[in-house]
């Protein structure tokens, strides 16, 4: 097993941006698996993709089973009109779950039956010489602000005549920046920057053959912003499957934009007892830096997964992510990390051998949570109390 595993950050960087160039929100991620998909065949791959198009790729290792699935999400949060308004905006409704704050002021592109049109959220009340104060003291959310369209839409007559209609996906600009700090702030690196950190992670055990025990399957999924998520792409040989997301750094949070955050839980419960010490001790035989955190607004790929009635062992492994669902911010410390321990994990050697089957009769090799007593030293120092 190879200990200096060594990912290349400008291959990293480029697939970063080559996704956020592409709009993606849930429900319209075609040209973002079309992308995904040629270079997963580029690195070797063979590409499977469900009717939908969530893509499931084979790496082969040693033996079939167990095998261990990662998993990122290509869908991003984005919008949908709900309503062609008389002054000629547009009304919209979330996809996925985010704030209207984050919202206001975003650029965005409608995409619509005769073309894509660009405009602005705005909230209801825009103009300061118009309203004065009116425009801090009126209320947040989508109810509260609209769509500008950038181009003749006075009423709902000239949207019509647009060809904009009820139910068009509205794609919010990313705006990215990628800074020399290593620091990169950009809308929807949830989950982009998960998806750019697999493709790193397979480029550098191509580049530096890396042999794996079992296969590996490289999962992305098409709508885990609105909680379908994997619950269609895994297969029976998986046994074990790590989703790499955000973390949330935020007051109150463990998480860190350096490092591996490891997650012990979310809103669905306990990740896998046995992997997730696994990936921990791998972080610290390989000079990673790793934190854990508990989060409890947060789901992701591995809960639809096993609420969809796969039998896997779960974990997550994340990026500290700076306000998440907002205008996001990451470092490229963090996504670097997370990569080397994918590669890490993969090629490390398989410690339940029963999980090879899904069921087995009786409990020959079945696990322990053996937990060590702990030390206690109840002999008080000189000049303590007793």
């Amino acid at each position: 097993m190879s200990s200096a595993i060594s990912i290349d950050p400008h291959y990293l960087v480029a697939r970063l941006k080559a996704l956020l160039a592409i709009a993606s929100p849930t429900g319209f991620t075609d040209e973002a698996v079309r992308q995904t998909a040629r270079e997963l065949e580029r690195l070797g791959l063979e590409v499977v993709l469900t009717r939908r198009g969530a893509i499931r790729a084979r790496r082969p290792g040693a033996a079939r089973r167990p095998a261990r699935g990662i998993v990122s999400h290509l869908d991003t949060l984005g919008a949908q009109v709900k309503l062609l308004k008389p002054n000629g905006r547009l009304e919209l409704v979330p996809i996925g779950h985010w704030s209207a704050r984050f919202a206001e002021g975003a650029r965005a592109s409608i995409f619509s039956v005769k073309g894509t049109y660009r405009g602005s959220i705005l909230p209801l009340k825009a103009s300061g010489h118009t309203f004065n104060e009116e425009v801090d003291t009126q209320p947040s959310g989508w109810r509260h602000v609209e769509l500008r369209v950038d181009a003749l839409a006075r009423n709902q007559h000239d949207l019509t005549q647009l060809g904009i209609d009820v139910g068009d996906i509205v794609a919010i600009d990313p705006a990215p920046e990628f800074l020399e700090n290593g620091f990169i702030v950009s809308r929807h690196l949830d989950d982009k920057a998960g998806v750019a950190v697999m493709l790193a992670a397979l480029e550098a055990m191509n580049r530096e053959r890396v042999e794996t025990p079992v296969d590996t399957y490289w999962l992305f999924t098409i709508g885990e912003e609105v909680g379908v998520g994997a619950s269609a792409v895994v297969t029976p040989d998986i046994a074990s499957l790590v989703a790499i997301d955000n973390g949330t750094t935020a007051p109150g949070q463990n998480s860190s934009e350096f490092g591996v955050t490891l997650v012990m839980a979310d809103q669905t419960g306990p990740f896998d007892y046995h992997l997730c010490k696994k990936l921990f001790e791998l972080c610290g035989t390989n000079g990673i830096r790793v934190q854990k955190d508990v989060f409890r607004y947060y789901r992701s790929d591995a809960a639809s997964a096993v609420e969809a009635g796969h039998d896997v062992r779960t974990a997550l492994l994340a990026f500290g992510v700076d306000a998440s669902h907002g205008y996001e911010r990451i470092h490229l410390h963090a996504l670097i990390s997370v990569a080397k321990l994918v590669v890490h994990y993969l090629q490390s050697q398989i410690e339940i051998e029963r999980d090879a089957e899904e069921t087995a009769v009786g409990l020959k090799g079945f696990t322990h949570q053996k937990v060590p007593e702990a030390e206690q030293d109840l002999t008080p120092e000189d000049g303590q109390e007793g």
